[in-house]
């Protein structure tokens, strides 16, 4: 049987075919595994910098590596000194060392007109838990934002009440956490984990939709801390009434504290962020290379982070001046997996392809089964692939209404579950339209 320092011996041997042998000893030089515990390989690096891009570039090579060796997702998890210290102990590490660092408070997260109201909530929230929008539900599409406000409100009400109980948990990570409770008869200790919280923070939220059993654990934890008094704080990348699976009682239950939504920054906020990394990193940008930055990357803050932080160790790695040439350098890697955008036209061009229609049979009024059948998929998939709104999808196919496209998400939704030869059918167009990347 491989030992863990034998799987990451592989990881680093499979890095190797992908970088070079000067960015793996640069990054990975002070990189220790820990250990591999079920679906998670715990690694460690005590230097912030280095950790911070290994997060930020390297974890989905790492993450893929695994999953080739072992066939199953495996979850990297990279722990600081303390984050270290409190594993070798044997204390909780939930919230996540990320969490604990510093680096994600209200402080550092930059307000503008795309997330203001989202900011206030939360710091109303964090200033007078279980007292203000019960729960609050964040929504929005990914890499603007959410999940800093979660870690921040983590912060305050860590700072402010020191013996709170913060559970932070990812959606997918509840349900895997409910089915390992039930298959090893530990319910009870789940729900002591969960119920029994202070603060009950969910990231991504949506995944639970369509679990039924997973949705009825979750209904009773979420009546339980309110009931309580307990804050819960929700995010998610739509609104409940967009998630078609959603049972009715958690989707009217999410619904009674308050609902605000993250917008991808305007041009002045995603300057502002820029110049807020570099000076976190330790460093100024001028004016003329932080609005350039922005002109080029325009709706994931994550990006406009990652960029920052690679200009800076351009600079400090290689002495490379910080110009024109050396954003477009830094941005290459995201602008060159950003060339391929699914949109609405794609999707619909393979539907066209794959069921042997013409674009104006699924677009247009067409009665047939099999157009309907197939706009049917056009529209779930838009849907899901896209950030296209309800309203945005129907008004790819002759301005129907989002009723009209909630029902045909619904309907594709439904046969999925009952009819695993049409869930296939739905996977090998996703798979296509994937591939022509």
């Amino acid at each position: 049987m491989q030992s863990v320092s034998d799987v990451w011996s592989m990881i680093l041997t499979r890095l190797r075919e992908e970088l070079s042998e000067t960015t793996i000893k640069t990054w990975f030089d002070e990189t220790e595994v820990v250990a591999l515990e079920g679906d998670t390989m715990i690694l460690y690096c005590p230097n912030a910098f280095k950790r911070s891009n290994i997060q930020d570039r390297f974890l989905g090579n790492i993450e893929a590596g695994l999953k080739d060796i072992f066939s199953s997702d495996i979850t990297v998890k990279l722990l600081d000194e303390e984050g270290l210290r409190r594993y070798r102990s044997g204390e909780s590490d939930r919230p996540s060392s990320l969490m604990e660092s510093g680096e994600f408070t209200f402080e550092t997260f930059v307000v503008g007109p795309s997330n203001r109201l989202a900011c206030s909530a939360a710091k109303a929230v964090a200033d007078a838990p279980g007292q203000h929008y019960n729960p609050l539900f964040i929504y929005g599409d990914s890499g603007l934002g959410k999940t800093h406000l979660l870690y921040a409100i983590a912060h305050v009400i860590r700072n402010k009440y020191p013996g709170s109980r913060i559970v932070y948990i990812k959606g997918d990570e509840f349900i895997n956490d409910f089915i390992d409770s039930v298959r090893t008869g530990k319910a009870g200790d789940f729900r002591t984990k969960y119920r029994e919280a202070d603060l009950l923070l969910v990231d991504d939220i949506q995944f639970v939709a369509g679990k039924v059993e997973t949705q009825n654990e979750f209904f009773h934890t979420f009546n339980t801390l309110y009931e309580s008094k307990k804050q819960i704080v929700l995010t998610s990348d739509r609104p409940p009434h967009e998630m078609a699976q959603l049972d009715d009682r958690l989707r009217t239950r999410f619904e009674w504290g308050l609902m605000t939504d993250v917008q991808p920054p305007d041009l002045e906020t995603r300057i502002a962020i820029i110049k807020n990394k570099a000076v976190q990193l330790g460093f100024a940008l001028p004016d003329d290379i932080a609005s350039y930055i922005a002109t080029k990357i325009t709706a994931n803050v994550r990006q406009l982070e990652g960029t920052v932080k690679k200009i800076k160790a351009f600079h400090d790695l290689e002495g490379t001046v910080i110009d024109h040439q050396c954003v477009d350098r830094a941005i290459q890697d995201m602008s060159r997996s950003s060339e391929f955008i699914i949109t609405a036209d794609t999707i619909i061009k393979e539907i066209c392809r794959y069921f042997r229609l013409e674009e104006d049979q699924i677009r247009g009024q067409s009665r047939s089964r099999d157009c309907v059948n197939a706009r049917q998929i056009a529209m779930y998939l838009i849907r899901r692939m896209t950030s296209l709104s309800l309203s945005e999808t129907g008004g790819e196919f002759s301005n129907r209404d989002h009723t009209t496209v909630l029902h045909s998400i619904e309907q594709v939704e439904k046969k999925m579950k009952k009819d695993p030869s049409f869930a296939e059918t739905v996977k090998s167009i996703i798979t296509n339209i994937n591939s022509t990347k």
